[in-house]
């Protein structure tokens, strides 16, 4: 009954994508974040993605419901970062693996490539919030519940076969979507709405201490730095961050504080000095060949040459240590350099996003993605998820708010209009909605909006 019931649902969403495209692209994000088909024995060794994906190429050709590729900064990075991937395989140590990695990262970043064309209104910018917020939630909040049921003695897990299947890997992607649901919350009317969001947040941040991540811990530290940062009232800002760790961390068991406690011993442990030594061997291997590795690069013939500990075989366990082994110090470059623009995008939207009314929605949603790539950052540095595509998901907003700015959209979103007429007193005197967009730069197609 399960099994029915997901499928009829799946096909539906599937058929519907055909008409609306942007409801393929939705349901794209939940299908490969959230991995729904993996919970039905029959749809589980079905290509559910793949026809998401086939549904929506085909609604994006027959439908005229998108827009030109909109050609900022980190979209042009993301380009350069495709081509440069798909050099680095034509030298790949391993050709035969890293071409069924390449595979995948392109299906990926191809995705992405539509969302940037076919979602450009304020429900599309919305509605992929909650489909990232939804995908790892359910995780996150069923995570947290266990976690407090438990007292915090057993590990959380993410969903088998996925980027985030384990602990430390799941721990990071909830982090990454607690500024996104607070977004929400912003978005949110009614009070019960505010605190259903709250609560789920509060157990999101339960279930990544549950994950017994110590990267996750220092995430969590460096995001709740950005978020008191970007808060209106720090005063109370700063005590509801201090009140809810103490909270959070009063639920912890004391393996999990001894385990923590290891962050300033890493070399009395295993697992820290195994990872030190994938590093190094990446780093040597870089410096021996410019294009990197490829994909492939984790096996005893590269340990032997590069590691200084040939028999402690570890992956990279690290996003930027893993572009440096897998395609080189231009690679990595090129990397930093998309982040840095995502995030300083970010921040300009947070900025220009305040100056008129019918824009302040896309504020917030600037400043908590500005906090999610701090976090993805920090706890980045511990993980090999530098393919993983909810981060991504992150340049994709900010670029798509950008452009919403850039082309007034206000003045073609019936909602929007229906919103300032019932409510007069969000106007300006001056019609905010009859004034250029902040700063006076338009957007033109084919033309990059700078950052």
């Amino acid at each position: 009954m399960r099994d029915l019931a997901l499928a009829l649902v799946i096909a539906f969403f599937v058929l519907w994508s055909l008409r609306a495209p942007w409801i393929g692209i939705l349901l794209w994000v939940v299908v490969s974040i959230l991995n729904p088909h993996t919970y039905s024995f029959i749809l589980n060794s079905m290509p559910v993605a793949a026809t998401v994906a086939i549904a929506t190429m085909i609604g994006t050709v027959i439908s005229s419901d998108r827009k030109a590729f909109p050609l900022a900064t980190p979209t042009l990075l993301l380009l350069v970062l495709m081509l440069w991937f798909s050099l680095t395989l034509t030298m790949a140590m391993d050709y035969e693996n890293s071409l069924e990695q390449w595979i995948k990262v392109m299906k990926i970043d191809l995705m992405l490539l539509f969302t940037l064309a076919l979602l450009h209104q304020r429900k599309h910018i919305i509605g992929l919030v909650w489909a990232l917020v939804i995908s790892i939630g359910f995780y996150s909040v069923k995570g947290g519940i266990f976690t407090l049921s438990t007292g915090g003695s057993f590990l959380v897990w993410g969903p088998r076969g996925t980027y985030i299947e384990g602990n430390n890997e799941l721990a990071l992607a909830v982090i990454i979507t607690i500024p996104l649901a607070q977004y929400l919350r912003s978005l949110a009317s009614k009070p019960w709405q505010k605190h259903l969001i709250l609560l789920c947040m509060l157990l999101s941040a339960v279930a990544a201490l549950g994950s017994h991540s110590r990267g996750a811990l220092l995430a969590l530290v460096a995001m709740a730095a950005v978020l008191w940062l970007r808060s209106r009232n720090k005063l109370m800002s700063g005590f509801g961050i201090v009140l809810i760790s103490a909270i959070a961390l009063g639920f912890m068991p004391a393996e999990w504080m001894d385990r923590m406690r290891t962050i300033g011993e890493y070399r009395e442990d295993g697992s820290a000095m195994g990872r030190i030594n994938a590093w190094w061997m990446t780093w040597n291997l870089a410096k021996d060949h410019f294009f990197g590795g490829g994909f492939e690069i984790y096996n005893p013939g590269n340990f032997a040459l590069y590691a200084p500990v040939p028999s402690d075989i570890h992956v990279a366990h690290s996003i930027y240590f893993q572009m440096i082994g897998e395609h080189g110090f231009m690679g990595f470059a090129l990397y930093l350099a998309f982040w840095f623009f995502t995030y300083r995008s970010a921040g300009r939207l947070w900025q220009r996003a305040k100056l008129l009314p019918e824009t302040r929605w896309l504020s917030d949603l600037g400043a908590m993605c500005q906090v999610s790539i701090v976090g993805f950052a920090v706890g980045g540095a511990f993980l090999s998820l530098a393919y993983f595509d909810l981060p991504y998901n992150l340049m994709v907003l900010v670029v798509l708010g950008n452009r919403w700015i850039d082309e007034q959209a206000w003045r073609k979103d019936p909602a929007l209009a229906a919103e300032a007429a019932s409510n007069p007193s969000s106007a300006t005197p001056a019609s905010a909605a009859t004034r250029a967009a902040p700063p006076a730069r338009n957007f033109q197609p084919g033309r990059p909006l700078g950052s």
